[in-house]
């Protein structure tokens, strides 16, 4: 049986404990490996307007977490943008 996210390896890198996978690292990984996902189902299923929304929310709610990271560990922000490939604006 295999699972559409493997949450246990997507945030191995990012956690601060063994069993870590609410910190904000951990919920950014694991985002962004659905937002990668959902980009490719777009790819095939242009008029999947339901869907698109809930991209938005979820881009949306990377985007807070980013920010909440950046303002509380600037270096854990700079070490998971950079281990995503996650663009951010400079401010």
């Amino acid at each position: 049986m295999s699972k559409k996210y493997d949450f246990e390896n997507i945030t191995k890198e990012f956690r601060k404990e063994d069993k870590d996978c609410g910190g904000a690292g951990a919920q950014i990984a694991m985002l962004t490996h659905k937002l990668h996902h959902l980009n490719k189902h777009f790819e095939t299923n242009k008029k999947d307007h339901a869907s698109r929304q809930g991209l938005m929310k979820m881009v949306g709610r990377r985007k807070k977490l980013l920010a909440y990271l950046n303002k509380k560990d600037p270096e854990t922000f700079g070490k998971v943008t950079s281990a995503l490939q996650i663009r951010v604006k400079k401010s």
